[in-house]
């Protein structure tokens, strides 16, 4: 296990050594998030691992803002929990061990925001990590993508918002789940690593029983052309997120 500043320091989180760690889609997803305007705003994070995500929106989403964060894994659940508490953020974030399957784990229809980093690769693809916490979080051993858009619909109230990081090459399959499960896109940036270099990841704003009209935002390049992190993607790392 070790013990990591995140965002400048704002945050300092446990992380185990081998298994689900922050990364840069970590923060980008949580940078992505736009609260509900004019009203206490209630999430759900779908697979929190060590709670890093929803910390981070509890940072950026003071006051009546809360989140519970649902993770399958005990010992990670656990993590999870110190984390919020040596944060000073326990009364505002919350973690829930259990199946994001289940429908018993959570009232349906409750919340405002679902936001996910769904496993990357479907069952069956891909190098299968002899790390169980690794290949639940990066192969899907545990749930399809189906599964995530289903349990966010679910639990979304009428008109609520889903928010996803997801990997590019992928991105009909999860607009197609997405779909399936009534979680119409609204809102897309594709993130690419550099000036020139393809999309590898994009990020997904739906809205539960939405009309058609997605905007598709400018592209987001980590890195410049000296290959220097790009003033967009530090912004980020900041409270503000990517608006």
């Amino acid at each position: 296990m070790t013990h990591d500043d995140i965002l400048y320091g704002r945050l300092r989180l446990w992380q185990p050594e081998a298994g689900p760690r922050v990364s840069m889609d970590t923060v980008l997803l949580a940078a992505w998030v736009r609260r509900p305007p004019g009203r206490r705003a209630s999430f759900v994070e779908l697979g929190a691992a060590t709670g890093a995500v929803s910390l981070m929106l509890a940072l950026r989403f003071s006051g009546s803002f809360r989140i519970v964060g649902v993770e399958l894994q005990p010992d990670l659940a656990a993590v999870a929990e110190r984390n919020g508490r040596e944060n000073g953020l326990e009364t505002r974030v919350s973690f829930r061990c259990g199946d994001l399957r289940d429908p018993s784990l959570l009232p349906s229809g409750a919340f405002d925001g679902v936001v996910a980093n769904p496993p990357y690769e479907s069952p069956g693809r891909g190098r299968e990590s002899p790390v169980a916490s690794r290949s639940i979080a990066r192969q899907g051993a545990c749930c399809s993508v189906d599964d995530v858009a289903a349990s966010a619909a679910r639990l979304l109230r009428g008109r609520g918002r889903f928010f996803a990081v997801f990997r590019t090459e992928r991105m009909a399959s999860f607009v197609g789940a997405a779909l399936r499960a009534s979680l119409v896109p609204k809102r897309l940036r594709l993130v690419h690593p550099s000036i020139g270099r393809p999309s590898n990841v994009f990020l997904l704003e739906c809205v539960k029983g939405g009309g058609e009209g997605l905007a598709v935002e400018p592209p987001l390049f980590v890195r410049d052309g000296e290959g220097n992190y790009t003033p967009e993607l530090l912004k980020a790392y900041e409270p503000e997120g990517l608006g």
